[in-house]
């Protein structure tokens, strides 16, 4: 899972949705909804525009916070789903 750091950024920084819209000339909704944790997915001009308005790295805006899976290990199925395919003779 991914956590959002914009409400704790703004509330430390004393802005409102409404300052942050304007400023970064976002959409209200798109700000409010990363404020309050609840989109889906995230376009990379609007990250752009935050980490820049508040003077944060990617890092510091968005958070892992939910380890994804341990894909390196390969088991024998997906060893073989892997493996390079060989060209067909006709």
């Amino acid at each position: 899972m991914i956590k959002c750091h914009l409400s704790r950024l703004m509330g430390e920084r004393k802005l409102k949705v409404a300052d942050v819209a304007r400023a970064t000339g976002l959409y209200r909704g798109t700000v409010s909804l990363l404020y309050d944790e609840t989109a889906a997915k995230v376009d990379l001009e609007t990250i752009d525009r935050l980490c820049a308005y508040l003077g944060v790295t990617v890092g510091e805006l968005f958070e892992q916070v939910t380890p994804l899976p341990d894909l390196s290990g390969a088991t024998a199925e997906t060893a073989a789903t892997k493996a390079p395919l060989k060209a067909r003779k006709r």
